[in-house]
């Protein structure tokens, strides 16, 4: 053997070493980062700090980090970072903020900028803020789509209203942040249609917030809302009591604001049907019980790449949103065996600054429903990539609570994927809250070329996941044709034999067909 080949033998040797201890770098966490999954797994189920290391495998796989900092963030031009979900300090209690507000007060005439100051101040109490802004017609107003549910005390109808309110143009140069958008994409050459996409889906999360804004409303015809200042996230927050209407009605709510303001100024309340009360419907027949859903966006319904943080923002920013292959038919089919008083519920680790875009998309291809984004105060593009993949599992767990309350007599089927922590929540809501879930569907996602998610789809990681989760309530599938009879047995509605047909028409239409695509963003 030559000295050259055994200097090529060695230097490929060499290389392979290299290859070898980054593949293992990447599978290591750092000793700080240990320690959390420890402190995790001694307070919750062991399930969730095991959900948990797969968030942090990933990042640190996909260098989530490393393009986060390249990415464009304004959260510093508002003088807080982190501290609480709504962006308010933990140390800032209200009665030093009321003291402060009021000395300000006593001297607000000096100049307009103190006044601005002072209700900047003040909205850090959000709904006990005394001294709330009105509406102006430079403003932009969102009001979510919501659920209303019955008050097991008084019998009346009530449901969540969330309004958030912005500038209606941003004050920075949006021109830089669609660049730096493109360009981490690797389209510094991107054409014109491109760059137009990206500003269009980038301009929610530049738009300033407006803290302290009060916006009035009007429920039908003639029920009259008032909800209460905006936190620091601009977002109010309200459960309001609301008439009656037929079980599956859609009922509007306007905004009733100064001309020329924008945004989306009407919502639609979906109204569930009346329950026993009971707080638990797992003793009567599914035939006898309402259902509903509980359903993940990203990667379940809406391909996303979540794993890969250059995929969230293609998908995000550039390519048209497009459903996840063969799911809208069979959400069609839930919804007919379900009902129409069923509610839907939308639950995503997304930013609110997303919700014109996934209204947009929910309404193209799925039934209606409440989107639940996470009301953190994003105004960065790395923040995105952080709420999707950070704390998705106790963020939602938290949501499912919420939900809970709302409806205790209600069974819900729950739908997710495995590339983030839906099989880890699902889980722990049904070990809390036993005979509410009646059903948990998994997606199996092999569609995204990642590191990690060999792991993710290993059935270990399923079984830890639903631990003490009987075998029948818990499925994972490749193909939603895999689901019609499930969820046909579960319900109890319809045949056997026409959850089979079904099942075949969407399996063959999912061959003959295309993906379809959903625009940029909302036409309301």
């Amino acid at each position: 053997m030559s000295s050259s080949t055994s200097a090529s033998d060695g230097d490929q040797s060499k290389r392979q070493a290299l290859t070898d201890a980054a593949s293992r770098a990447v599978h290591r966490l750092s000793a700080a980062a240990e320690a959390e999954i420890a402190e995790i797994a001694k307070r919750h189920h062991p399930s969730a700090a095991n959900a948990y290391r797969l968030q942090l495998l990933t990042r640190q796989q996909r260098q989530f980090a490393d393009l986060e900092a390249a990415l464009p963030d304004r959260s510093s031009a508002w003088g807080f970072t982190g501290g609480a979900e709504d962006g308010a300090p933990l140390s800032l209690r209200p009665s030093a903020l009321l003291a402060s507000g009021g000395r300000l007060l006593q001297s607000v005439s000096k100049a307009s900028a103190q006044s601005s100051r002072v209700a900047d101040l003040l909205s850090y109490l959000g709904k006990r803020n005394p001294a709330p802004q009105p509406i102006t017609d430079k403003d932009c107003v969102w009001m979510l789509d919501n659920v209303a549910f019955v008050d097991a005390a008084t019998g009346d109808y009530q449901a969540e209203y969330v309004v958030a309110v912005m500038a209606q143009h941003p004050t920075c140069k949006v021109v830089d942040a669609v660049r730096a958008v493109a360009d981490t994409l690797g389209r510094g050459a991107v054409d014109d249609a491109a760059l137009k996409t990206i500003e269009e889906r980038i301009v929610p999360f530049l738009q300033d917030i407006l803290p302290g804004r009060q916006v009035a409303a009007l429920h039908g015809e003639d029920w009259r809302l008032l909800f209460s200042p905006g936190g620091r996230n601009g977002l109010s927050s309200d459960v309001r009591r609301l008439p009656g209407a037929k079980p599956g009605a859609l009922v509007p709510t306007r905004a009733e604001v100064p001309a020329g303001v924008n945004g989306m100024l009407e919502m639609q309340t979906f109204y569930t049907a009346k329950t026993n009360g009971a707080g638990d419907a797992s003793h009567a027949s599914p035939r006898e019980r309402q259902w509903g859903v509980i359903s993940d966006i990203d990667d379940t319904i809406k391909l996303t790449q979540t794993s890969d943080p250059i995929g969230i923002l293609q998908k995000t920013f550039v390519d048209p949103a497009t459903p996840i292959e063969g799911m809208p038919p069979l959400y069609q089919y839930i919804q007919a065996r379900m009902g129409d008083a069923a509610p839907f519920f939308y639950l995503s680790a997304s930013p609110y600054n997303l919700y014109p875009f996934l209204h947009g998309f929910r309404r193209q291809f799925y039934p209606h429903g409440m989107l639940v984004l996470r009301d953190a105060t994003i105004m960065s593009v790395s923040g995105l990539l952080s709420t999707l993949t950070l704390g998705t599992q106790a963020y939602k767990v938290d949501r499912m609570h919420k939900i809970h309350g709302w409806l205790p007599d209600t069974t819900f089927v729950c739908i997710g994927d495995s590339t983030q922590s839906d099989p880890e929540a699902y889980g722990e809501i049904y070990r809390t809250f036993p005979g509410w879930v009646g059903l948990i569907l998994i997606r199996k996602v092999t569609d995204i070329a990642a590191l990690g998610m060999e792991e993710k789809n290993d059935p270990d990681r399923f079984d830890k996941a639903f631990d003490g989760v009987p075998k029948d309530k818990w499925h994972v599938f490749e193909h939603p044709h895999e689901c019609y009879a499930l969820v046909q047995q579960a319900v109890g509605t319809g045949t056997a034999a026409e959850a089979v047909a079904a099942a075949a028409a969407a399996a063959a239409e999912a061959t003959t067909s295309a993906p379809a695509t959903a625009s940029a963003g909302d036409d309301e």
